[in-house]
C-alpha cells in the first residue's frame, strides 16, 4: 500500500489492447500515477468510521439526481454507536468539529441492504448534525460520472485488471490516527461475482475500488467499481450497479 499525499481522464497509458473500451492491467508506473491522481481528487472523500463492529472506512457519493449519501459495508453499521473519524482537512472552521463525530444519534437513518453487503446514510443527516455543532463539511465527492455502469462492469473477466483501494487503514498508533492510503491490488470476475484477490489490511472494509479502461489512443478512464466487503482470501465488491438501484428517490 502507498500513503496519500496529496474528471475521470488520467494521462497514464496503459499496455495495447485489442478491444476498447477494456478493463487493464497496468505497468507499475502507470499505477503509480493512476494512484497519485485518485488521492489528489477524492482523499476527501474517504472518512474512517469506527465502532463496535470494527474498523472500516466510508465514502461519500454525490448521486444525480438522489443528491448525496455515505455509502460503505453493511457488517460496520449494525450496532448502536460509532463514529466518523474526522482529520482537519474534511471541515471547517478549524479547530471547532473536534476529532470524532458520534453516529449513535443517526442509527435509524442507515439504509441497510444486507443483500448487497452494502449501507446507505442520507448525508442530510451528517450536515445537520455538523450544523448543529457550529460546523460544516469540506469533502470531496465520488460523482456520477465516476461511478461505473453495469456496461463497465460487465466488462471485467477472469483475467485481473488493475484496482485502486482508498482507504483509512488501522495501524499501531499510540494517537489512534488513521492515514489515508492507497491499495493497488487485482481485480476478476468469477461468474456473477467481483473480487480483489487479496487480504486487505484492518480498516479498508467499505472502501471504495477503482479501476480503469483503455481507450483507442492508449488514455485511461478511471472509475468507481464499487465498495469493499468482508472477506477472507480475497474481497467481494458490493458494484455500483447494484448500489445505485439502491439509492433511495
Amino acid at each position: 500500500m502507498t500513503g496519500c499525499t496529496g474528471g475521470n481522464r488520467v494521462g497514464a497509458r496503459a499496455r495495447p489492447a485489442l478491444a476498447y473500451p477494456r478493463p487493464v492491467l497496468l505497468d507499475a508506473d502507470a499505477e503509480n500515477e493512476v494512484a497519485y491522481r485518485l488521492c489528489q481528487l477524492l482523499g476527501r472523500a474517504i472518512l474512517p468510521v469506527d465502532g463496535p463492529a470494527g474498523s472500516g472506512t466510508a465514502f461519500l457519493f454525490d448521486a444525480d439526481p438522489g443528491g448525496e449519501h455515505l455509502l460503505t459495508a453493511d457488517a460496520l453499521t449494525h450496532t448502536p454507536c460509532g463514529e466518523i473519524v474526522l482529520r482537519g482537512s474534511v471541515t471547517e472552521p478549524t479547530g471547532v468539529a473536534g476529532d470524532a463525530l458520534d453516529l449513535t444519534g443517526v442509527a435509524s437513518a442507515w439504509i441497510h441492504r444486507p443483500d448487497l453487503g452494502a449501507a446507505i446514510l442520507p448525508m442530510a443527516v451528517l450536515h445537520e448534525r455538523a450544523r448543529e455543532r457550529g460546523w460544516r463539511w469540506r469533502l470531496q465527492h465520488v460523482t456520477e460520472g465516476l461511478a461505473a455502469g453495469a456496461d463497465r462492469i460487465a466488462r471485467l473477466g477472469p483475467q485481473p485488471s488493475s484496482a485502486f483501494v482508498l482507504a483509512h487503514g488501522v495501524r499501531e498508533d499510540p494517537a489512534g490516527r488513521r492515514p489515508l492510503e492507497l491499495a493497488i491490488e487485482r481485480v476478476v470476475r468469477e461468474g456473477d461475482a467481483v473480487r480483489l484477490d487479496a487480504d486487505l489490511p484492518d480498516g479498508y472494509v467499505g472502501a471504495p475500488v477503482f479501476a480503469v479502461d483503455t481507450d483507442p489512443d492508449g488514455d485511461l478512464e478511471v472509475h468507481c467499481l464499487g465498495l469493499v466487503l468482508p472477506g477472507d482470501g480475497g474481497h467481494l465488491l458490493a458494484t455500483f450497479d447494484r448500489i445505485r438501484a439502491a439509492l433511495p428517490g
